[in-house]
């Protein structure tokens, strides 16, 4: 039997705690019920690797911040030794200790951005960025712009940045208010009730279409590419939920 956790307002620290509790799943260690992940991962991860050209590169060296203990940082550092590249996971030494170790895997335990020795290494050499459910919590308790601009730096040209899985609060209104969104909460709760929409009120700590749109003005305004794409449909939380984009030209 799990372990009865609250997934509610993570931080860095409780994560670290998640990570050496005994009796989770690696679902529930990264911040995820089971339903929402378990039998997931696989078309997470073929989502990714369709919108990120810079994976299929030969040779490719990528990077993925706040990986945790799934298998979607093992199935990146599986694709990357398929094409005789390299993977770098930033996390907590905790969560990295359950990744698999390899001589083409490189661990850098520590919060991002301050970890240190990566960035002299890293700047202006990787292809493949990866933070997949990740800024959200980097809202919450860091500083987002600074993550977004040392990111950058660290891409080679023609190199990219993909933040994923960005829960936009702003973006499940506009779900529930629809007559799709209130279905499903009708079938969710099993009550005939209107799921509660408040429009124009500022949710603290919460990430809404300002700041998603924030982040396109500010990569774009440094020179990058960047886009605001969908998710697949089959993708547990896709009707709430979508991904950034951006590219080094």
């Amino acid at each position: 039997m799990s372990t009865k956790i609250n997934f509610d307002d993570l931080t860095f620290d409780k994560f670290r705690e998640l990570a050496r509790t005994e009796g989770l799943s690696h679902h529930e260690k990264v911040g995820f019920p089971n339903e929402y992940r378990e039998g997931k991962e696989a078309a997470i991860f073929q989502d990714m690797l369709a919108k990120m050209r810079s994976l299929q590169a030969s040779g490719c060296v990528a990077l993925e911040i706040g990986p945790g203990c799934s298998q979607l940082p093992v199935m990146l550092a599986d694709h990357c030794a398929a094409r005789g590249g390299a993977v770098h996971f930033v996390d907590s030494a905790e969560m990295l200790d359950q990744l698999p170790s390899a001589p083409h895997v490189h661990k850098w335990p520590g919060r991002y951005p301050q970890v240190d020795g990566m960035f002299e290494r890293l700047t202006g050499q990787v292809d493949a960025i990866v933070a997949y459910s990740v800024i959200q919590y980097v809202f919450a308790e860091g500083n987002l712009w600074d993550f977004v601009d040392r990111s950058l730096a660290l891409l080679k040209d023609g190199g990219e940045l993909f933040m994923g899985d960005i829960p936009n609060t702003t973006m499940r209104k506009r779900f529930f208010a629809s007559n799709e969104g209130i279905a499903t909460h009708k079938r969710f709760t099993g009550r005939d009730e209107l799921p509660e929409v408040r429009w124009n009120q500022l949710e603290t700590s919460r990430i809404d279409d300002s700041v998603v749109l924030g982040i396109l003005a500010r990569a774009r305004a440094e020179g990058y590419h960047a886009w605001v794409v969908p998710q697949r449909e089959d993708l547990p939380m896709s009707n709430r939920r979508e991904d950034i984009l951006i590219r080094k030209p």
